[in-house]
């Protein structure tokens, strides 16, 4: 059953300038689709059109009759008196109109007993109980702890909260409207790593449709099942989650361009041909005009192929200052504590050259706090903090401030960087900054924005301590790649926050998580570290991959330095793991392929997924012999 068709739908926002232009897709009942495309492709005005919000020009719109839809990122307006726990609560209008009928009913019930009235109670209370009529408090009290609505949130005026808390209850009510087609425009902007994790636990179980918008890349392979890309106003399908749809866009791309370069070759055989032709009939053998003009209409039916094009990479790599020294930065004792209240105490870690940390936690833990701590924007309560003596930071916060926002693009570079005109051109052109707008007041620009020039900025700085707190949070997922093409260049020491489990995952070798006061200390990726977790719980211990105590002890033995070989064999490792992870995956799917021989539909799916995963494993291989040699030499 469909639940959302689009077909040829247009939508023009200035003349001559399309945004959609002819997009056409379906969405099946119980579907999980993800919504992709660049900044300004069109997603948000498709969830806009379908919820009325916007009129299209042209095309046909349809979302099955009998569904209820719900838009995450499309806040009503609430009454100015009402809390959280109000509109949390008008999600239940249905039931309390139930309930209010069943009242209504008993009270005439006592005075008449007719059967026309029992029936019609009966019915009432069948229904009231389906829904949930008499579990509406746990339902609610469920959904708010696993969203982080606390209960003196669910105290406070909705009007009083902030834009990200206004989404999170938005998103709960969502959830207790049991809404037919949730529409998820970004929908973990605004949660920490629990409440994501939470709401992909959720979306496992819901049995309604889901179509999301999201730049979270491992949220989107976690849930989506099936990618449609906006592009140039028209859709691209993709059979598969996120992961795949990168391979798969890719392999397109290879395949077209390979097409295009047969095309051309061709095409110069021919023309190179036609000339010769043309040059022989002006020696006297005119006939050959002819015969040359018939192979240039040929070579005109020929050019069905354009070229191909990629989205042009950012050329930027950070600038980096030689570390000198096995030890980065000390923390002994440390504590902070506000207005009564510890944030975290007796916190006690070393970071030696090389290494990749991600400092994680929920939001309000105090993970910002401790990077403030380090950059000496804040004092410590108890303990202390030493930086080596030739560490130079490099620091992008997660909410980014310039002295002279009224100053144009250009001149910011000039006088923060006392460079030319011409070098900071050149500079902002290699960051997306290009034509007139290198000539708008910084003030003008988006948070994304903001964050790119300060990134821009900041690669020109010699430094060998690079600390980002939320990197990506508020930027595309091409922007996404851009910063983590420059951080896989840079060989410095990186401290990062961030909820992006991709970049963590990326990235991190060590884990610092923040909970309860204290850092659990974890050597290993992401993924190690989550599967160290679940081990943990699954054995009756506690949930946070290590022991509460695990915080690491000062290293007696003298630290490799950075660039050795330690970083490059926990490297090699995870490279080794993906190549055993992609192999198991493809005799899985080779059986699976053995198993739907007589099944021609899931054959054709699981060979497109095969060819997939051959290229997958290609890629992991070459990454691998690149890292084995490279330890080889060092080793050697």
């Amino acid at each position: 059953m469909i639940d959302i068709s689009v077909s040829n739908l247009s939508k023009e926002f200035e003349v001559g300038n399309k945004i959609l232009d002819g997009l056409s897709f379906q969405v099946d009942q119980g579907e999980r689709v993800g919504l992709l495309g660049k900044n300004g492709a069109g997603k948000t005005t498709v969830f806009k059109i379908l919820t009325g919000e916007l009129d299209h020009d042209d095309g046909e719109v349809m979302v099955a009759p009998d569904k209820t839809l719900g838009l995450i990122s499309q806040i009503p307006v609430y009454p100015p008196a009402y809390t959280v726990e109000d509109v949390l609560n008008t999600a239940f209008r249905g039931l309390k109109a139930i309930e209010s009928e069943m009242e209504e009913l008993s009270c005439r019930m006592e005075l008449d007993g007719a059967p026309a009235l029992l029936k019609r109670y009966g019915e009432l209370a069948a229904s009231f109980e389906a829904r949930g009529g008499y579990d509406t408090a746990t339902a609610l009290n469920k959904v708010c702890n696993g969203l982080e609505i606390p209960r003196e949130m669910r105290e406070q005026l909705f009007s009083a909260l902030s834009g990200g808390e206004k989404t999170r209850v938005n998103l709960a009510r969502l959830i207790l409207e049991d809404t037919d087609i949730l529409l998820l425009d970004e929908p973990t902007n605004h949660l920490d790593l629990h409440a994501t994790e939470w709401l992909e636990e959720y979306l496992s179980r819901y049995k309604g449709t889901v179509l999301a918008i999201s730049h979270d890349r491992w949220f989107l392979d976690k849930v989506v099942r099936r990618v449609i890309e906006i592009e140039n106003g028209k859709a691209e399908f993709y059979q598969g989650n996120y992961s795949f749809y990168v391979v798969e866009k890719e392999r397109r791309y290879e395949e077209k361009l390979k097409q295009y370069e047969k095309e051309q070759a061709k095409i110069d055989q021919l023309q190179e041909a036609a000339d010769k032709l043309h040059l022989w009939a002006f020696m006297g053998a005119d006939k050959l005009h002819k015969r040359a003009f018939s192979m240039e209409k040929r070579i005109e039916r020929l050019r069905t192929t354009d070229r191909p094009t990629k989205e042009r990479r950012m050329d930027i790599k950070f600038g980096e200052r030689e570390f000198r020294g096995d030890e980065v930065m000390v923390v002994k004792g440390l504590g902070k504590s506000f207005e009564g209240r510890t944030l975290f105490s007796d916190v006690n870690l070393l970071v030696e050259g090389g290494e990749r940390i991600a400092l994680l936690g929920d939001n309000g833990t105090g993970k910002s706090t401790l990077i403030k701590m380090i950059m000496g924007e804040e004092e410590p309560t108890a303990g202390k903090i030493r930086m080596g003596p030739t560490v130079k930071i490099g620091y992008l916060p997660q909410i980014i401030h310039f002295d002279h926002p009224e100053r144009n693009l250009v001149d910011t570079m000039i006088y923060d960087l006392d460079c030319s005109t011409q070098t900071a051109r050149n500079r902002l052109a290699a960051f997306k900054f290009q034509g007139e707008d290198v000539f708008k007041s910084v003030s003008a620009l988006s948070g994304g924005e903001q964050s790119r020039l300060r990134l821009c900025m900041l690669m020109d700085e010699k430094i060998n301590l690079l600390i980002l707190d939320e990197p990506t949070n508020h930027l595309d997922v091409a922007s996404r790649e851009w910063i983590e093409e420059a951080v896989e260049t840079y060989e410095g020491n990186l401290l990062f926050v961030s909820h992006d489990r991709y970049f963590i995952n990326r990235f991190a070798t060590r884990i610092w998580m923040l909970e309860d006061g204290h850092i659990t200390d974890f050597d290993g990726t992401y993924e190690e570290y989550q599967d160290a977790r679940e081990r943990k719980a699954a054995a009756g211990r506690d949930d946070s991959g290590a022991p509460a105590s695990a915080d690491r002890q000062v290293k007696k033995e003298k630290p490799k330095r950075p660039g050795g070989t330690k970083e490059l064999e926990k490297q090699v490792n995870v490279a080794e793991r993906e190549v055993s992870k992609a192999e198991e995956k493809m005799f899985e799917l080779e059986q699976e392929i053995e198993a739907a021989a007589s099944n021609y539909l899931r054959l054709q799916e699981l060979y497109e997924q095969r060819t997939a995963l051959e290229y997958e494993i290609a890629t992991l291989y070459t990454r691998w012999e690149k890292l084995a040699a490279e330890l080889e030499e060092v080793q050697g």
